[in-house]
């Protein structure tokens, strides 16, 4: 039996347990670590649109100002693939702005009312 040290591709935590496999075969892995944003990963994707880079890749060229079609094109992924992390990644920084903005509001409202 061979020990092979798994580590998580976000946090690089070592916390890793095997969690089931694929439809098609390949070993699925869960963090454990509390505070990882990405609980289930695997070690080698068959989808390559599902990397984590490549996702970010497209929100990077979105930025930038590449169309959909574009982007959808260089990356060698679907336009629909594309729309669905703009999306995901829209919902996930609006919460995160509104985390912010609370926390700044409260901040304000604290020194406000100690003068």
């Amino acid at each position: 039996m061979t020990y092979v040290p798994v580590h998580c591709p976000d946090c690089q935590g070592v916390d890793v347990v095997r969690y089931g496999k694929q439809r098609h075969g390949p070993q699925r892995y869960r963090c454990n670590h509390t505070d990882c944003p990405r609980h289930i990963f695997l070690l080698e994707y068959r989808n390559h649109g599902r990397l984590p880079a490549v996702k970010q890749q497209r929100v990077d060229m979105a930025l930038n100002g590449s169309g959909i079609r574009d982007t959808a094109r260089v990356l060698r992924v679907s336009p629909t693939t594309v729309i669905n992390t703009l999306k995901k990644k829209r919902q996930a920084y609006s919460k995160s702005m509104k985390d912010f903005f609370s926390v700044l509001m409260l901040s304000k409202c604290r020194s406000s009312s100690t003068r």
